[in-house]
């Protein structure tokens, strides 16, 4: 199967040829996935292989190195060395290199997600989305000749000026998560680069081949060798990169656990950084919604993406007479197609491992044994053609409270959890109880519940009737409390001033000191 979906996937124009300069073929089944560093695709010598299986059939794609400790240094030296120039590089010029790339990317955007299709399992039009939603920053890295203005004050006091410029920090470092192998890169190294930086990437090893090909992208797009360069493994290089003395920023997306760890060890080393972590986004659904557009809303952002986002809205918080409603949600998510992502029509594709599939029944069945309702079992679903997928069908939980365990941990799956109050400011408690403030929604057709809503909910990213709430790029990324670690948050203004320094410059030019522009024929007079 897998060895179809490439050649179906070399239909597209120049993915045969990435593939082959991101994957060198080894003596075993399965292609190797490469390391880039300084601007070249080069094979691993290591001896430590991680297999990455396609989630629909779980049949070996290709294997990914742990990089080797000299890999690793040879990547921040690459970056470090590449610095030097790049730092110096106009704006115009770095600006130019924003152009084409988003040209490239946008002509390639269905090789890309084919690639995600088979490494993580969404389906297509998800992973066209993914490529969207992170080409979607690397245009707005196309302003960064406004991004980047500093502030000027003239005349702060007597003959006194004082202005401002940005500065880019150095070599910095993205870990990103299997969830959007291509839209989270885009987060991080365009921002980066765009500013003067050099950075080092770990894609995550369950699916780094969108990442390599985004890398082989900004080859042609003419990005100077060592500006980006990619390493691959697991907690050996996130210590790597936490520690090592010449990354001065990190940006990751991923898991709680990993979240604080990274952000404890990289702060502990005096490094900048932002971690986004855990989430479980709340779908407030008021009686006066609208019923049609909100049921809908609530299918397609809790079990879209198989459940896998961050952003998923995993809770519904049914206010009054709007829990009469959950039967039609019911019969809506029986609807939908589960499938192979390739596969056209098909709605949801599988969860990413076996052992995620594994945590997710096991979240379901505890919701079970304390007293929630399963009104939609997806745990036994068989794909006729992939029964070795890693499939899990939409699943609801009903009678949810906050003491369950399926209600306090976040499941990561096509699983909505279920919970019913009386009025809006119970639901607004609840919520704001939750340790995680990522993002939420309101469904109303009265602005004033939304005002309500928006005002006394402490979550960074709220969504009327809009069901996940993720800002486009000119603003920025703002999940909160627990879902969030650091100062900046990602893209938009806060991603610039994440990726650079202020340098402020004070000058003093006194009035009385300006030159004279008629020769003196008077006698000197020294005084």
């Amino acid at each position: 199967m897998a060895s179809t979906m490439l050649k179906r996937a070399a239909r597209f124009q120049g993915f045969a040829k990435g593939l082959q300069r991101i994957q060198c073929q080894s003596s075993a089944a399965a292609p190797t996935t490469k390391l880039f560093i300084d601007g070249k695709f080069v094979e691993s010598k290591t001896t430590d292989w991680i297999d990455l299986h396609n989630p629909a059939t779980n049949e070996v794609v290709t294997r990914v190195p742990k990089s080797t400790k000299d890999e690793m240094e040879a990547a921040v030296t690459s970056a470090k060395e590449a610095f030097k120039s790049w730092s110096k590089t106009s704006i115009l010029s770095r600006q130019q290199i924003m152009f084409r790339y988003q040209d490239i990317i946008r002509k390639n955007m269905k090789a890309l997600a084919e690639n995600i299709t088979l490494e993580q399992g969404k389906t297509l039009v998800d992973a066209e989305g993914d490529v969207l939603r992170g080409l979607q920053v690397v245009e707005h890295c196309c302003s960064v000749t406004s991004l980047q203005l500093g502030e000027t004050l003239q005349g702060i006091a007597k003959d006194l000026d004082t202005h401002s410029y940005r500065l880019p920090l150095g070599v910095t470092a993205g870990i990103t998560p299997f969830n959007f192998p291509a839209m989270i890169p885009l987060w991080m190294f365009p921002v980066a680069i765009v500013l003067g930086n050099t950075s080092v990437i770990k894609p995550s090893e369950r699916d780094p081949g969108a990442c390599m090909m985004l890398l082989d992208m900004l080859n042609q797009a003419g990005c100077p060798p060592g500006v980006v360069n990619v390493i691959h493994g697991a907690h050996d290089a996130v210590n790597f990169i936490c520690d090592h003395p010449d990354i001065k920023a990190i940006s990751f997306v991923g898991s709680d656990q990993a979240g604080k760890y990274i952000y404890e060890r990289g702060s502990r080393n005096g490094k900048r950084v932002q971690s986004n972590m855990g989430a479980k986004n709340h779908g407030v659904v008021m009686p006066d919604a609208n019923k049609e557009n909100t049921l809908n809303q609530l299918v397609g952002a809790a079990f879209g993406a198989a459940g896998q986002r961050c952003m998923a809205l995993s809770t519904a918080v049914f206010v009054g007479e709007a829990r009469n409603w959950i039967p039609d949600l019911v019969e809506r998510a029986k609807q939908l197609k589960v499938n192979a992502g390739h596969v056209p029509g098909t709605d949801l594709g599988p969860v990413i491992s076996p052992q995620s599939k594994k945590r997710i029944n096991e979240l379901v069945q505890s919701g079970i044994d304390e007293g929630a309702k399963c009104v939609l079992d997806g745990r036994d679903l068989v794909v006729p053609g992939y029964e070795k997928g890693n499939f899990v069908g939409p699943t609801i939980l009903t009678e949810v409270k906050p003491n369950m365990k399926c209600y306090k941990e976040e499941i990561f799956g096509p699983v909505l959890v279920a919970l019913s109050v009386d009025t809006l400011d119970d639901a607004i408690e609840l919520i704001n109880k939750n340790p995680y403030g990522n993002g939420t929604a309101v469904f109303t057709t009265n602005g004033a519940t939304a005002r309500k809503f928006t005002n006394e909910i402490d979550v960074g990213q709220v969504g009327i009737n809009v069901p996940i709430p993720v800002p486009l790029p000119m603003f920025s990324f703002t999940g909160t409390r627990g879902s969030f670690l650091g100062d900046a948050h990602f893209y938009g203004k806060q991603g610039i001033n994440f990726y650079t320094q202020t340098k402020t410059v004070t000058q003093l030019w006194r009035d009385s000191d300006v030159t004279h522009t008629k020769a003196a024929v008077s006698m000197p007079v020294m005084q």
